[in-house]
């Protein structure tokens, strides 16, 4: 079969043979129909995150069932189905309270782990689903609803981070929101769950107008405003003025910010615009340091919190969302590539020099 691998010490994909994968008693072969693009995977593949090279990348897949193991039940060939990437211990005090991401064991197929103890879990199922076949252990496999693409079941892992984000965010109704990168993937996810977290009012912050205005339309009846960086007065990054642009929109303060940005001073000036008591919640993976007195976070009774990914519990209230025909999600996924052109696809997600909100490989 073809698949895209990462092998050590190169930075790209490549596109290469291998053998489609044999099940063991405990799992399912996916042939996969659709696999999620995220740009965050090439970047820690340079930081060195994966632990195991060459690899099969790619943790988002929906697809059919192929075959299953001796000891696989529940499970049948030919059913559709997504691929939920965590691995996690499953008996751990986080796991047992909905907090699988915080499991020491948590990894992601196709993806990277996120502690140094052994992991058992990720040494045999490291290889993802940009590939024609993927191999997982039988619990990681949700039925797919009929009325759900293939493309929509592939980036329901996305749309379940928004979930846990906006969970995070303690929001009540009539709640104001402002959500930074808010045209990139999980801007967009964030924006067309909105209202089913009792969202009265958006303010989305991102680099253009244009991109901004584009993505307006995701929103439903939340009442949306924008800020455009690139519109911001000249040295705006030095002299707070993203937040003086969200504190004359919002001069009482927003509920929640939830922050997507990877990097530069957003994160910091978007938290000067939260109300008090409110709450930043992070899931951008920013270096950039936050100098924010505590007295601040006293004065104001602010919360940050971050979080890195989420759980099974938010993947199954997504797949209630799409099931139920309460969300439709299918005008999210603007770009779609074949399998031969997944470098290409990634260099694309990278750059952003074209709006892309989700994209997928269809092998």
């Amino acid at each position: 079969m073809l698949a895209a691998r990462a092998d050590r010490g190169s930075d790209a994909l490549q596109l290469v043979e291998i053998p489609v994968p044999e099940p063991g008693p405990l799992d399912v072969l996916v042939k996969v129909a659709s696999a999620g693009l995220a740009p965050g995977m090439m970047r820690l593949l340079a930081q060195g995150a994966f632990r195991h090279l060459p690899t099969t990348l790619g943790h988002e897949a929906a697809g059919t069932v192929a075959a299953v193991g001796d000891r696989v039940t529940g499970v049948a060939v030919g059913d559709r189905v997504r691929v939920h990437p965590n691995l996690t211990c499953r008996s751990c005090r986080y796991c047992r309270t909905d907090r699988e991401m915080m499991c020491a064991q948590q990894a992601m197929i196709g993806h990277a782990a996120f502690s140094d103890v052994p992991m058992p879990l990720y040494d045999e199922y490291h290889d993802g689903g940009l590939a024609e076949y993927v191999r997982v252990p039988h619990w990681l496999v949700d039925p797919l609803p009929d009325a759900v693409s293939f493309d929509v079941g592939a980036k329901v892992h996305d749309l379940a981070n928004a979930v846990r984000a906006l969970k995070l965010a303690g929001l009540t109704p009539g709640a104001t929101l402002v959500v930074t990168a808010a045209t990139g993937t999980m801007g967009t996810a964030t924006i067309a769950l909105a209202e089913h977290f009792g969202v009265a009012r958006l303010v989305l912050v991102g680099r253009s107008a244009g991109r901004l205005e584009a993505v307006r339309r995701l929103s439903g009846g939340v009442a949306t405003d924008t800020v455009a960086l690139d519109e911001l007065p000249a040295g705006w990054d030095g002299a707070q003025g993203l937040t003086r642009a969200l504190r004359d929109l919002v001069p009482e303060g927003a509920d929640a910010v939830l922050d997507y940005v990877p990097q530069g001073p957003v994160t910091l000036q978007a938290t000067g615009a939260l109300a008090t008591g409110g709450t930043l919640v992070h899931m951008g993976a920013n270096q950039a340091p936050v100098t924010l007195p505590m007295v601040a976070l006293m004065r104001n009774c602010w919360r940050i919190v971050g979080t890195r990914a989420c759980t099974r519990t938010d993947a199954e209230q997504v797949l209630a969302l799409l099931g139920g025909g309460a969300l439709d999600a299918g005008g999210l996924i603007t770009h779609r590539y074949p399998l031969a052109d997944a470098a290409r696809a990634v260099e694309a997600m990278q750059s952003r020099t074209e709006p892309i909100w989700m994209a997928v490989v269809n092998p």
